[in-house]
């Protein structure tokens, strides 16, 4: 299969799916530099070695990392103070690489080998227990990252993405599920006098604008992680 141009530049982007570069994974960057919407330079994890990648598919010159997108750095790895942690389980909503261990109300910890060092984890901490610690030294950008580990890391978000779209339809249908069983019950209620229709009336109501808004929510695509 013949890959686009937006392929070839998700290809040589470091897959930390950090977001700095301003869009919320590694791939909608990729298509926004391959038409022209994003410069080449939005990559910090992938420094100026990254920058040249891009600037070899795509014919510009090689230009320094923006600085509004953050500067090109040894790679970190989280740290979760075990002693702080309260289980609240934001940290690993955030993470884009399924790279966190835990449960509600249960201490959390961070898988060094599966960190991509994006920082996504460390705002959402509500008791300030992440830190991010330099673990690759002088080696910045893709001098402290390999392919393998970029690829790694692709695949594991692509999982995630798939798992949390699967979750996502599943508990939609055990919505409907229900709103339609309660539907049915409200149905067979009996309604002797007019007050008792009015109140059946109101509730098939609720339950039909709710079943409407799930509908209208399936069929609308849902937001790329």
């Amino acid at each position: 299969m013949t890959k686009t141009l937006a392929d070839l530049i998700e290809d040589v982007l470091p897959q930390t799916q950090c977001s700095k570069c301003g869009y919320p994974a590694c791939r909608p960057y990729a298509e926004a530099v391959a038409i022209g919407s994003a410069a080449i330079n939005q990559c910090p994890p992938g420094g100026i070695e990254g920058v040249r990648r891009i600037a070899a598919l795509t014919g510009h010159a090689v230009i320094p990392i923006n600085p509004a997108n953050g500067f090109e750095r040894g790679r970190p790895v989280a740290f979760i103070d075990e002693q702080l942690c309260i289980g609240c389980t934001l940290c690993i909503q955030a993470c884009p690489v399924d790279a966190i261990l835990g449960a509600a109300k249960q201490m959390h910890t961070i898988l060094p080998s599966l960190c991509t060092g994006c920082d996504l984890c460390v705002a959402p901490c509500p008791v300030d227990c992440i830190v991010m610690f330099p673990v690759t030294g002088d080696a910045t950008g893709w001098d402290g990252w390999t392919q393998a580990q970029a690829d790694a890391a692709r695949e594991r978000h692509d999982f995630r993405t798939r798992r949390l779209e699967r979750e996502r339809l599943e508990n939609d249908a055990r919505l409907a599920a229900k709103a339609i069983a309660k539907l049915r019950a409200v149905n067979d209620e009996a309604a002797n006098t007019a007050q008792e229709l009015a109140e059946k009336e109101r509730k098939r109501a609720i339950i039909a604008a709710a079943i409407e808004r799930a509908r209208a929510k399936a069929a609308t695509p849902p937001a790329e992680d």
